[in-house]
């Protein structure tokens, strides 16, 4: 499905009924990622995954992006579809960025938080150099360049060298970003806001879910915010990495269908 938001049309996924339930994808991925989501909750929850400007079957429009602005598309999306109803927002990796920017600025529509391999400090200098090389080798040599470099890394080692048909999915999924997309994305993490002090002022039921063997962003980032945030639940998934919900989607699904279980009518 298609609609058009102020200045690009995004494509997104709409299925079930009942309290909505707001997938925001990381980076370079696209609304793909949540396929096993969407297919397992459809029957508790009215499912809504679209897909970010630039990325997957949604418009490349140009930048300057930020983190800000992913959640002005998110607020304007919402409205679009007339829901008013306050949504679980479950965001995973970049997506998290972008579910810390919408609670700040949009709370009264957030019922609950999902924060799946995520993390609330900004990028180091070191971390902000490597956004700006990637960017330019995206630039130069195209988005297969950076599919290519990422894959080792978004994976558990045993997915990695076990699972070819996971590899070729989540390879599939990155290759839909376009070039606006992919340099968009990596400038907006790059100048991202730090969103530890946002944590202490959550105020809505939190879960936070991190692979047990995510190498990107490490366990002990997961229980900080966890710890910092009042009431959070920490759930760790087996065998997975960076990409658990695909890569145990059955744990993952569980532990989501659980929290929207504890939230009540």
């Amino acid at each position: 499905m298609y609609i058009q938001l102020k200045d690009f049309r995004l494509a997104y996924t709409d299925a079930g009924q009942g309290p909505p339930l707001l997938f925001v994808h990381g980076y370079p991925l696209s609304r793909g990622l949540w396929e096993p989501q969407i297919e397992a909750l459809v029957d508790v929850a009215r499912v809504l995954a679209p897909d970010l400007r630039g990325f997957g079957d949604s418009q490349p429009v140009p930048g300057p992006y930020s983190m800000e602005l992913f959640a002005d598309d998110l607020n304007a999306f919402l409205d679009a579809l007339e829901i008013d109803e306050p949504a679980v927002i479950c965001g995973l990796s970049m997506g998290g960025y972008v579910t810390f920017a919408f609670y700040r600025k949009y709370a009264h529509r957030v019922r609950g938080l999902v924060l799946t391999s995520t993390r609330a400090v900004p990028d180091s200098a070191e971390g902000k150099a490597r956004r700006d090389q990637a960017a330019a080798e995206a630039m130069q040599a195209g988005v297969a360049s950076v599919v290519d470099g990422m894959i080792p890394k978004l994976l558990a080692p045993q997915n990695l060298k076990n699972r070819p048909e996971l590899v070729e999915r989540a390879s599939a999924i990155m290759s839909s970003a376009s070039l606006q997309g992919v340099v968009g994305a990596l400038n907006a993490m790059k100048d991202r806001p730090d969103s530890t002090p946002t944590l202490g002022r959550i105020a809505v039921p939190t879960l936070i879910v991190h692979g047990a063997e995510d190498s990107i962003v490490p366990l002990a980032e997961a229980r900080q915010i966890a710890d910092a945030i009042p009431g959070a639940r920490l759930e760790v998934i087996p065998d997975a990495g960076h990409l658990l919900n695909i890569e145990n989607p059955e744990a993952y699904n569980r532990v989501v269908r659980q929290f929207l279980g504890s939230l009540g009518a």
